[in-house]
């Protein structure tokens, strides 16, 4: 199992950027899918973007023009670069991993079920 920490978010204008960050921990020998979520005031969490251990990506929605999300392997790392932010982008983002590989390689259909392990969350606040 892993154990994962985010960090990174704030309050931004809209326009702005943050990079979100997830620090892996626990048996990381083993490929997980990694994913970001996020969770707006009143809505059902949501998936944000996907990648694999080969680095393979997907995105939800049409966030892949503003976010980029990234793996670091040697540190251990998740990011999420986050460009373009809108009031609606704000939200409780969440760092998500799965053993084994991802099972999605085109377009992004995970829901909050299909990863075991969760971070606490950091609160991203865009204001207009």
């Amino acid at each position: 199992q892993v154990q994962l920490v985010e960090s990174g978010g704030g309050s931004v204008q809209s326009g702005g950027s943050l990079r979100l960050s997830c620090t892996v921990s626990g048996n990381t020998d083993s490929a997980y899918c990694m994913s970001w979520f996020r969770q707006a005031p009143g809505k059902e969490r949501e998936g944000v973007a996907a990648i694999d251990s080969d680095y393979t990506t997907t995105y939800a929605h049409s966030l892949e023009a503003r976010f980029t999300i990234s793996l670091d392997n040697a540190k251990n790392m998740l990011y999420l670069q986050m460009n373009s932010l809108k009031p609606e982008d704000t939200a409780m983002y969440y760092c998500a991993a799965e053993a084994g590989f991802c099972r999605y390689t085109s377009g992004y259909y995970y829901t909050d079920v299909d990863f075991a392990y969760w971070g606490q969350g950091t609160q991203v606040a865009v204001s207009s």
